[in-house]
């Protein structure tokens, strides 16, 4: 009998449960690299000396028959890399139009339940001689701060080839059968009262350590139940079919950097400040009202960090996630009193902690019945969407450059999916001094997620240009200020003559 596979966390499974014939949950990357391309042989014998450090990459997903348990990891016996190492190229002239396109078209597909989830597509024909990756990876095999470290295996620090190991061999497990699935989720139950009692400490260290006293706790779940209330009709919610659309805003570290010293706040409150002056402008273009209050989603990752902020703890690659809920003053016009409203309002959900007991709440998701975990978070994935709009995810990424077979990554852009009835999600990644943000839209009901972009660009300008001291006038212009403004009414004078005769 083959070893006992390793069983997806209760969040994970939820994952897949949100995923149907509209919703695909993938998450994703585009990097953009200089010249030129390496070549197909090269990349594959590259992936394949690091798929060792992700054995994921190389296992598939089983379901339980009759969905007794939670699903399982096993090793695909038919893994062939170059299934999921593709190539394609850009029509002429290889521009970002161009690119845009072919990034939301790759990911309208929905990755093969039957293969282990996750593509990576090379893509030639950029101009200037560049080229670009684009990943794909189901959100149950990694989640936003991970998934980044499991690309990183793929990169280097140095341009410099160094020569590649020789490729273990691939030597899979036998696949179990479904009896033998069937029959060790009948022990797992068997066992199930130590297993509880294992899980209750469990969750009883994630719930000491996400919160400190049940008054925290109270006040947290008190911020999560204000949320009941739903947010008024938009044309941010409603259907979505199965193709998306996708572009990116770009701005820097040290801007965001300067205006978080300008104007207060912080690195994250920056951010939100100017995706909301995106959205205002999106929805002032579309007619709607911006008199309204537009919810947003903010994951957050719950992994611990150390010094140098790499995830620390377990290396099961499990998501360990969690979410705040921040409203965005759109109704306001002043990019400067959006970012105070947004700095306020993170500090009060930080106080309440509200991420915390989001945290503690998932914790004890693993008590439920994976049968109906499973049913009620697919129910539960659709309630809750009347009380938000959209979702923004910040992940940081590493500041220096990274190589791929001696090609710098020039830039990063993320991709996060859409699901339910949310039309378009926000996700932002830094790398190598650079803050970019991958906007997803619905292919037929966001034609236009380039206002957004934009919107967020012309949102950090003028928040820079808020942020700066006016400059001190030298003696020479006091004095032709001066001047000028004794000669005003000299000038006034004069003009009035002029129209009396």
């Amino acid at each position: 009998m083959p070893p006992n596979p390793n069983r997806l966390s209760a969040l994970d499974t939820s994952f897949l449960d949100l995923e149907d014939d509209v919703s695909h949950m993938h998450i994703g990357s585009l990097g953009i690299f200089e010249g030129p391309a390496p070549a197909q042989d090269e990349l594959v014998a590259k992936i394949a000396a690091k798929l060792p450090l992700v054995p994921r990459y190389r296992q598939v997903v089983r379901r339980i028959p009759g969905n007794l348990g939670r699903p399982v990891w096993v090793d695909d016996p038919h893994f062939h890399i170059d299934y999921h190492v593709r190539r394609t190229a850009l029509p002429t002239p290889g521009g970002e139009p161009e690119l845009r396109r072919l990034v939301g078209r790759l990911m309208s597909q929905q990755l093969d339940r039957n293969k282990p989830l996750w593509e990576m597509w090379i893509v030639e024909g950029l101009d200037d001689g560049r080229w670009a990756s684009i990943t794909k990876a189901h959100h149950c095999l990694v989640d936003g701060v991970s998934g980044t470290e499991l690309l990183a295996v793929l990169m280097d620090l140095s341009p410099d080839v160094e020569p590649l190991p020789e490729p273990e061999p691939w030597l899979p497990h036998r696949e179990p059968t479904s009896v033998e699935l069937l029959a060790r989720t009948v022990l797992d139950l068997a066992r199930s009262p130590a297993e509880q009692v294992s899980a209750a400490r469990g969750a009883g260290l994630a719930f000491t350590q996400a919160v400190v006293g049940s008054a925290q706790l109270a006040k947290g779940f008190a911020s999560l139940a204000g949320l009941i209330a739903p947010t008024e009709a938009s044309s941010l919610n409603g259907p979505i079919g199965p193709h998306r659309r996708w572009a990116w805003a770009s701005a820097t570290v040290d801007d965001v950097k300067t205006v978080r010293q300008g104007l207060g706040g912080t690195f994250n409150d920056v951010v939100l400040a100017v995706i909301t002056a995106g959205f205002r402008a999106l929805l002032r273009s579309r007619g709607d009202s911006t008199d309204r209050v537009l919810r947003t989603m903010v994951p957050v990752s719950v992994r611990g960090r150390d010094a140098s902020g790499r995830a620390v703890g377990d290396q099961s690659f499990n998501n360990k996630v969690s979410a705040m809920f921040a409203e965005l003053p759109v109704d306001l016009a002043d990019p400067v009193e959006q970012l105070h409203v947004i700095t306020e309002q993170m500090e009060g959900l930080k106080e309440s902690s509200e991420a915390m007991a989001a945290e503690a709440l998932t914790s004890l998701a693993g008590f439920a019945p994976p049968m109906l975990l499973g049913l009620g978070l697919r129910i539960a994935s659709r309630v809750p969407q009347r009380n938000f709009n959209t979702v923004t995810t910040n992940v940081p990424g590493p500041q220096l450059p990274l190589y791929m077979l001696g090609r710098r990554m020039l830039k990063a852009y993320p991709y996060v999916p859409l699901w339910g009835r949310i039309r378009i999600t926000v996700a932002i990644f830094s790398y190598d001094g650079q803050v970019n943000f991958g906007v997803t839209g619905d292919y037929d009901t966001a034609r236009d997620i380039s206002v957004l972009c934009r919107g967020i660009e012309k949102g950090l300008e003028e928040l820079l240009r808020a942020s700066q001291p006016e400059p001190q006038p030298t003696r020479g212009t006091r004095e032709r200020k001066r001047s000028a403004n004794g000669s005003a009414p000299k000038r006034a004078a004069r003009t009035a003559q002029t129209r009396a005769r």
